[in-house]
């Protein structure tokens, strides 16, 4: 049977499933500072036991981003960076590890779904994560993505109802991301019982999810894949990219991966 570019990520939550762990997911912001950069940062994410990439396609209007990933976005649009250019960058970087193109609707819109379907499946990516996108206005962009054997994944935040919540676990063709605090990205996590909503929304899904939004420590990590079968970090790593001298942000963003590669599988390994 011919593997469809979705199956990449089913098989990275099966593979962490068998070992006893969870799957982490970084999240890095094509284009900033350039794709060039971008590319050495998703190789060094791959070495550091990340399972799957979120490539954040740059927009003028991040509306649901904190300051962080503005100014990423805001960077990485002043390079030149456009969904064209995400589309190459991911077709060079695949091979070695499963992609979500994390965007917002105009931008995809504008490209065109058919068309955007078409060319993310030939570039290797294996699904989409469209911010703004209401799980009830879904239809058109699944039936581009589906027959080209790309997953779309959902946002479920910690005040979804519940009958949106099943909405989201039909549209979701690999797994569904829980955002574990309202309002913009960035952010700490908003409280202790963040773990006891994840796992409410767990037993909802009937398929793998993950949490992101505000980790930053290897303790958030871990507390969080206690209930969830994954981890995104977002926010954070950006940062500390753009924080760090760029003849060492490669090594860096590989340490600080690998720090929360380690938290999750040492809290994830039976007593």
């Amino acid at each position: 049977m011919t593997e469809l570019p979705r199956d990449r990520l089913t098989a990275a939550f099966a593979r962490r499933a068998r070992d006893g762990s969870k799957v982490l997911v970084p999240y890095i912001t094509a284009g900033d500072p350039d794709l060039d950069t971008t590319r050495d940062l998703v190789l060094a994410a791959a070495r550091a036991g990340a399972d799957i990439v979120e490539l954040g396609v740059p927009f003028s209007d991040p509306s649901a981003d904190g300051p962080v990933l503005q100014r990423a976005a805001e960077r990485a649009l002043a390079s030149g960076t456009h969904l064209g250019k995400v589309l190459a960058l991911a077709a060079s970087v695949s091979p070695t590890i499963p992609l979500i193109l994390f965007g917002y609707l105009n931008p995809f819109l504008q490209y065109g779904f058919e068309r955007l379907a078409a060319d993310a499946a030939r570039a290797g990516v294996s699904g989409l994560l469209v911010v703004d996108l209401p799980p009830e206005e879904a239809g058109p962009l699944l039936a581009a993505l589906r027959p080209h054997g790309l997953a779309l994944v959902p946002l479920i935040t910690p005040v979804t109802p519940p009958e949106r919540v099943a909405l989201a676990n039909e549209n979701a063709d690999a797994f569904a991301y829980y955002v574990s605090t309202t309002g913009v990205t960035g952010l700490t996590l908003a409280s202790s019982d963040a773990g006891s909503r994840v796992a409410d929304v767990r037993s909802m899904l009937e398929c793998p999810l993950v949490v992101g939004f505000g980790v930053r420590t290897p303790e958030d990590a871990t507390r969080l894949a206690a209930t969830a079968d994954g981890v995104v970090v977002g926010s954070a790593l950006v940062d500390l990219a753009f924080k760090t001298a760029p003849a060492a942000r490669a090594q860096v963003v590989h340490d600080y991966l690998h720090s929360l590669r380690a938290a999750i599988d040492s809290g994830a390994a039976p007593a």
